[in-house]
């Protein structure tokens, strides 16, 4: 149980370094949120909005009002499915596509200083336990 608080307490103090460093340096043009469906978007192509929920653990109504907002400032692109306009999808501007990149790179100059903190070995060491604990490989 010592090992849980403890972890609980070490991941809580990195997260919040981490929300606090991106929010505030991708002000005013970007949020974590925004640069979360950027990313989706550069990886997948084109997609519903529907097809975003699973990386954002959000609801509908939130990633409805989170794309307006990414539309209203040019980050994204709606338009109609031509051969059934029920179906909107949702693609990145070239506007999207620099502050995408933009945020990876203050992203990952972040993280390159979190893990410089520690050697090489570790390093990998460290990525390798975070993908037993998370699952993933």
């Amino acid at each position: 149980m010592l090992h849980t608080v403890e972890f609980a307490r070490q991941l809580d103090i990195l997260y919040k370094d981490y929300q606090s460093h991106m929010e505030l340096n991708l002000a005013p043009t970007l949020t974590t949120s925004q640069l979360a469906v950027l990313e989706v978007l550069e990886q997948q192509g084109s997609l519903k909005p529907s097809d975003l929920i699973p990386f954002l653990s959000t609801t509908p109504a939130a990633v409805t009002m989170l794309l307006d907002r990414m539309e209203r400032v040019e980050l994204i692109r709606r338009d109609r499915d031509e051969s059934d306009r029920r179906i909107v999808w949702v693609s990145i501007t070239d506007k999207g596509h620099e502050e995408s990149q933009r945020g990876i790179e203050l992203r990952n100059t972040y993280l390159s200083g979190v893990l410089d903190k520690i050697s090489t070995h570790n390093q990998q060491l460290l990525v390798f336990l975070m993908g037993k604990i998370s699952g993933k490989k």
